[in-house]
């Protein structure tokens, strides 16, 4: 967990807001929001890949672009100014985080962010709601993945639903207000050569009371082709770990499928290593 961040409280519970009352729309309303391609800069729609999975998770979604170029709905009316403010604060929130692992490394502070291309890095809202079920045993909220991008920054509101797993047993994270929750992502892993490790969690659902998180996914540019930092690599150590991807191909290869814990890291993993 993320605290004393700088970002304003007031700001995270109308983000919170605001998604709620997209989230109450009529479905013709929220329709004008609905993406066709993973890579539609805005995206409304029901479970993750409804074309490859078999099962249709019990959550509503809205994916939005937010940076390089800035993109929101055009309901609810204040969806913009809030979205647009909060997106500008957490960017910063981030690349603090971002250098502190850079440091950590051993590398020059800014490291990530130049070799990322963190200027015109892809920002990714991603605003769930997962509303009451009434045979929660029967289904999921998000199945286990971790996230594409280097770092994930989420809040939700006081409803548990989270859980990430930790010494291969699935743990809740209880909600801590004013704070964000953290999650390394697999483009922090392939720079890191493995030092780092993406966090696998899921997503679960409950009959009782209606969970909202929203989660802002910071990748590098989507043009930047992400690899290990060489000065991370043992003596001899070739070759690398992970085969480099420019990514927004990343992003699609995974959007495009089904969704199942790391299996499209190990899709650039180099074999052997």
């Amino acid at each position: 967990m993320v605290t004393n961040h700088g970002v304003p409280e007031r700001m995270m519970k109308a983000m919170i807001e605001v998604c709620r009352e997209f989230f109450e729309l009529t479905e013709e309303e929220k329709g004008e929001s609905e993406g066709k391609h993973v890579l539609d800069p805005i995206r409304y729609g029901t479970s993750f890949n409804p074309s490859v999975d078999k099962i249709l998770y019990w959550r509503d979604y809205l994916k939005i672009f937010q940076h390089p170029a800035f993109h929101s709905p055009s309901n609810p009316p204040s969806f913009r100014e809030i979205a647009l403010d909060y997106s500008k604060r957490t960017r910063g929130v981030m690349k603090e985080i971002v250098r502190g692992i850079s440091e950590s490394l051993g590398l020059e502070d800014k490291y990530i962010e130049k070799a990322s291309n963190l200027e015109n890095c892809l920002q990714i809202m991603i605003a769930n709601l997962y509303p009451p079920c009434p045979q929660p045993e029967l289904a999921m909220g998000l199945p286990a993945h971790s996230d594409h991008g280097l770092l994930t920054l989420l809040i939700q509101n006081d409803t548990v639903g989270l859980q990430v797993l930790h010494k291969d047993k699935w743990v809740n994270i209880y909600p801590i207000p004013n704070s964000f929750l953290a999650n390394i992502g697999d483009h922090i892993e392939i720079l890191s050569h493995g030092k780092y490790k993406s966090v696998l969690h899921q997503a679960v659902v409950n009959d009782r009371d209606v969970r909202i998180s929203i989660a802002l996914a910071h990748g590098p540019a989507a043009d930047a082709a992400v690899s290990p930092a060489p000065m991370l690599l043992e003596d001899g150590q070739n070759p690398l770990a992970y085969r480099a991807m420019k990514y927004k191909e990343y992003v699609e290869l995974q959007q495009s499928n089904k969704l199942d814990g790391k299996s499209c890291l190990e899709h650039i993993r180099n074999r052997g290593i």
